[in-house]
């Protein structure tokens, strides 16, 4: 399974750039990709679900986002540093 996802409305403090970075410097690669030209104004992560990925493992990387949401919530605002925190490049 795939799903994707974005921050609320109300979210100032960080952007799905800063989620996937931090989400990284915990060992998850979860990118964070910009829509196509008709939909610049919508970003979001995305996260693939390989088989073997147990509830075990889920609960994990829940912890872990919690965790990095946590810290993220005390930034003043988003960094802006989109290419860091992808590493891919399509």
């Amino acid at each position: 399974p795939v799903f994707a996802f974005t921050t609320a409305d109300h979210v100032t403090a960080y952007d799905v750039f800063d989620v996937s970075r931090r989400l990284r410097e915990y060992g998850w690669l979860v990118p964070a990709y910009t829509f196509p030209p008709n939909r610049e104004d919508l970003s979001v992560l995305r996260v693939v679900c390989r088989n073997g990925f147990s509830h075990n493992l889920a609960d994990i990387f829940l912890a872990d986002l919690t965790r990095a949401l946590d810290g993220l919530r005390r930034q003043q605002g988003p960094t802006g540093d989109r290419e860091a925190a992808t590493g891919f490049h399509h």
